[in-house]
C-alpha cells in the first residue's frame, strides 16, 4: 500500500513529462504561423509604401475582369442520332456507336475545358462538329429530338432549348469567356505577356460581337443583345488597358522623356474614356439587373485611376519637356473633352502654352491636383465596394499613383504659393494602337465529319428524302451500260440512253450511284467510278442507287429563325463539297435560302465531265 503513491507520482511526473513535450512540438509551429502572418503584415505595408518611391518599380498591375464559363448537363445523343440514322438514312444505327461515343466524349471533355489554347481547340473542334451536325441531321422538315440545357454565366438561372443555335450560341459564348481567362491570367510586366493579353481581348470582343449580330431571342440573359454589347464594350476597354499597359514599360525607364509622357497621357485618358463608356452601359437596365455590381464599381474606379493618370504624366511632360515639347503638347494633348469629367475651365480658354518655368511649375501642380482628387475619388469607389474591398492588389495600385503624385506635388510647392489660380485643362484622349475586334480563329482547328461514312452533305442529310433502289443487275451490251455519269461524291446519273441496259434496270437521270459490286462509292471520284465499271469486262456489275425525291417542303418556308451564316472554310471543315452547296448556318435559326425550282436535283454541268460509261 505504501507504494501506490510512489506509482501515483511517477505517474504524474510522466504525465507532465509528455505535455511539456507536446507543448514543445506544438511551439515551433505555432512560432511559424506567427511569423508568416508578420511577414505578409510587412510585405503589405512594404508594397503600400513603394509607391512614394515610384509608380513603376514593381510589376503590379491593376487586376482584369475575366467572365465565367456557361455551365450545362449531360446530353444524351445516342437514342435520338440512331433513331434519326435508321428511319431517315435507312442505315443500320447501331453501327454508328463509335461515331456517337466519339461525339458524347468530345462534348463531356468540352464542359471543363483547360485555360489555355489546348481548351480553345477543344470548344473549337466541339463547335465545328455542331457545324457537321446542323447540315446533316437537323431541317424543318426533321431532327433529333433533343432538350439542351444551359446555365447563365452571370445570373446561374438555367435554360433549355430544342435548337440546336441554343448549344451552338452558348459554346461561342464559352469561346470568348476562355479568351477573358486566358487574357486576365497573362503577366502584363513583360512585353510578350501584354501582346497575348491584347490578342486574347480583341479574340472576345470578337466572338461577343458575332453572336450579338446574329444570336436573337436569348433564353438566358448573358446571351441577350444588351449584355452582349456590354462584354464587347468591356473586353476593348482591357484591350486599351493593355495597349497602354505596352507603352508604359520603355517609358518607365526613361521619365524625363517628354514626347513619351505626353503619348502616355494621352492613351491613359483613352483608357478612361472606354471605361467610362464602360460603366455607363453597364448602369442602364435591364443590364445592370443581372451584372455583377463590383463589375460596375470597378470600370468606374479605372475609369477615374486612368484619368488622374492622364494629368499625372501631363505634369511629369511639364516638369521635363523642353519648349518646342511643351508647344507640341499645347497643340495636341490640352484640348476640350469630356472623357475625364472637368474640375474647372476647360482647354478652350487656354490660349497658349506657358513657357515660362514658373508658370510649367504651376500648370504642373493644377495636374497633380486633379491627379491627385482623381486617385483619393477612385479609392473611395473602391472602399464602398464591399468585393473590391477584398481586392488588396487593386488598393495597392491605386495607392502607389496617388503617393507618386503627392511626392512630385511636394516637390513643386513652395512656401510663397498662396494663390493658385490656374486650373489644369482635361487631357484630349488619343490613342496610336486601337484594339481590333478579331473574330475567333475556328478554322485553325480542322477537324473531320464524325459521321462521314453517311455521305456528302449536298445529298445526305435530313434536308433531302430519297429512296434506296437495289442492288441493280446489270450486263454490259452492245452500247455499254446505257447511262452517262457525272459529277464527284456522288456521282451522279446525268442521262440514260432510251432502251439500253440501265433503263431496263430501272435507272433514272437524276439517280446517284452510292455502290459498285457491294462497295460504298459515296465519296468515290468521277474517274473512280469509271475504272470500276470498265473494269467488269463480260461480267455482271451491280449498282445500288438512291433516287431522290420531292421534299415535303421547300427550304425556307418553315419558322423564321435568327441564323449565323459561316462558310465551310472557316469552320475548318476537310469534307470537300460540291460548289454548289450554299453555307450553312452557324447557329440554325436561319435567313430564308433561297432555293431553284428542281428542288434536289442539281443543275447539270457542261458536257466536257460527263462521261458515257462503254
Amino acid at each position: 500500500m505504501a507504494r501506490a503513491p510512489a506509482r501515483t507520482a511517477a505517474g504524474c511526473r510522466t504525465t507532465a513529462a509528455s505535455d511539456r513535450d507536446s507543448v514543445l512540438q506544438m511551439q515551433p509551429c505555432q512560432l511559424q504561423s506567427q511569423r508568416a502572418r508578420l511577414h505578409q503584415q510587412i510585405s503589405k505595408e512594404l508594397r503600400m509604401r513603394t509607391g512614394a518611391e515610384n509608380l513603376y518599380s514593381e510589376s503590379v498591375t491593376i487586376p482584369m475582369i475575366p467572365l465565367g464559363l456557361k455551365e450545362t448537363k449531360e446530353l444524351d445523343w445516342a437514342t435520338p442520332l440512331k433513331e434519326l440514322i435508321s428511319e431517315h438514312f435507312e442505315e443500320d444505327g447501331t453501327s454508328y456507336e463509335t461515331e456517337i461515343q466519339e461525339l458524347e466524349d468530345l462534348r463531356q471533355a468540352m464542359r471543363t475545358p483547360s485555360r489555355d489554347e489546348v481548351g480553345l481547340d477543344l470548344l473549337a473542334a466541339y463547335y465545328s462538329q455542331l457545324c457537321f451536325l446542323d447540315a446533316r441531321f437537323f431541317s424543318a422538315a426533321r431532327s433529333p429530338r433533343l432538350l439542351f440545357h444551359w446555365y447563365d454565366s452571370l445570373t446561374g438561372v438555367p435554360a433549355q432549348q430544342r435548337a440546336l443555335a441554343f448549344e451552338k450560341g452558348s459554346v461561342l459564348f464559352n469561346i470568348g469567356a476562355l479568351h477573358t481567362q486566358i487574357g486576365a491570367r497573362q503577366d502584363c510586366s513583360c512585353t510578350e505577356g501584354i501582346i497575348r493579353a491584347t490578342e486574347a481581348f480583341q479574340r472576345a470582343a470578337g466572338a461577343f460581337r458575332l453572336l450579338r449580330e446574329n444570336f436573337s431571342h436569348a433564353p438566358s440573359p448573358d446571351m441577350s443583345t444588351a449584355s452582349l454589347s456590354v462584354l464587347e464594350q468591356l473586353m476593348v476597354a482591357q484591350a486599351q488597358e493593355c495597349v497602354f499597359k505596352g507603352l508604359l514599360l520603355p517609358a518607365s525607364d526613361t521619365p524625363d522623356n517628354c514626347p513619351a509622357q505626353l503619348q502616355l497621357a494621352q492613351e491613359a485618358a483613352q483608357v478612361a474614356a472606354e471605361y467610362g463608356l464602360v460603366h455607363r452601359a453597364m448602369a442602364q437596365p435591364p443590364v445592370q439587373d443581372y451584372l455583377p455590381a463590383s463589375w460596375t464599381s470597378l470600370a468606374q474606379v479605372k475609369s477615374q485611376h486612368f484619368c488622374a493618370l492622364a494629368h499625372h504624366h501631363a505634369a511629369m511632360a511639364l516638369c521635363e519637356g523642353s519648349s518646342a515639347d511643351k508647344g507640341e503638347l499645347s497643340r495636341h494633348v490640352f484640348q476640350p473633352s469630356t472623357t475625364c469629367e472637368p474640375q474647372g475651365p476647360t482647354a478652350s480658354s487656354i490660349q497658349k502654352m506657358p513657357q515660362h518655368p514658373e508658370e510649367c511649375r504651376k500648370l504642373a501642380k493644377a495636374h497633380l491636383k486633379r491627379a491627385i482628387l482623381g486617385q483619393e475619388e477612385a479609392l473611395r469607389l473602391h472602399t464602398l465596394c464591399r468585393v473590391l474591398r477584398k481586392v488588396d492588389l487593386l488598393q495597392v495600385v491605386v495607392t502607389q499613383a496617388l503617393q507618386c503624385s503627392l511626392a512630385k506635388y511636394s516637390e513643386l510647392e513652395r512656401e510663397d504659393d498662396f494663390f493658385e489660380a490656374v486650373e489644369a485643362p482635361d487631357i484630349q484622349p488619343k490613342t496610336h494602337q486601337a484594339p481590333e475586334v478579331r473574330m475567333p480563329s475556328l478554322s485553325q482547328m480542322k477537324v473531320t465529319d464524325l459521321f462521314h461514312r453517311l455521305g456528302p452533305l449536298s445529298v445526305f442529310s435530313t434536308k433531302n428524302r430519297w429512296r434506296l433502289v437495289g442492288p441493280v443487275h446489270m450486263t454490259r451490251g452492245e452500247g455499254g451500260f446505257g447511262f452517262t455519269l457525272r459529277g464527284d461524291s456522288p456521282v451522279l446519273i446525268a442521262a440514260v440512253v432510251p432502251g439500253g441496259q440501265a433503263e431496263s434496270a430501272g435507272l433514272k437521270e437524276g439517280d446517284y450511284i452510292v455502290s459498285v459490286n457491294g462497295r460504298p462509292c459515296k465519296w468515290w471520284k468521277h474517274v473512280e467510278v469509271v475504272a470500276q465499271l470498265r473494269g467488269v469486262s463480260e461480267h455482271n456489275v451491280s449498282l445500288q442507287v438512291v433516287s431522290m425525291l420531292p421534299s415535303p417542303e421547300p427550304r425556307g418556308t418553315g419558322p423564321r429563325r435568327p441564323a449565323l451564316l459561316w462558310s465551310q472554310r472557316e469552320c475548318g471543315f476537310e469534307t470537300a463539297m460540291p460548289a454548289r452547296a450554299r453555307p450553312w448556318p452557324i447557329l440554325g435559326w436561319g435567313r430564308k435560302t433561297k432555293q431553284s425550282k428542281t428542288g434536289c436535283h442539281p443543275d447539270f454541268c457542261t458536257n466536257r465531265n460527263c462521261v458515257t460509261c462503254p
